[in-house]
């Protein structure tokens, strides 16, 4: 089935992908599928369909693989320096 050609692409790419690498291949493939690609990645990867939506969406819009960084601006925990000066 498509979920379970997709877990084994999945499976076999995750390891040498980085978080941002791995959000836009779950868009491409939901993309890529059309109708229901969405819910068969969510289901193939383990990822909320939330996750894969925003994956779809990032994945559409123009500009996006110009973003430098793993995460979004502001995402991810503060830098030490700023939790805690001393």
């Amino acid at each position: 089935t498509v979920v379970e050609q997709l877990t084994r692409k999945y499976e076999t790419l995750s390891p040498v992908l980085d978080e941002r690498q791995r959000r836009w291949w779950m868009g491409g493939e939901a993309r890529a599928l059309g109708r229901g690609g969405i819910s068969a990645v969510a289901r193939a990867t383990g990822a909320s369909r939330t996750t894969v939506t925003a994956a779809v969406r990032e994945v559409s819009t123009r500009g996006a693989a110009e973003r430098a960084g793993v995460r979004r601006a502001g995402a991810g925990r503060p830098p030490a320096t700023v939790s805690d000066p001393g």
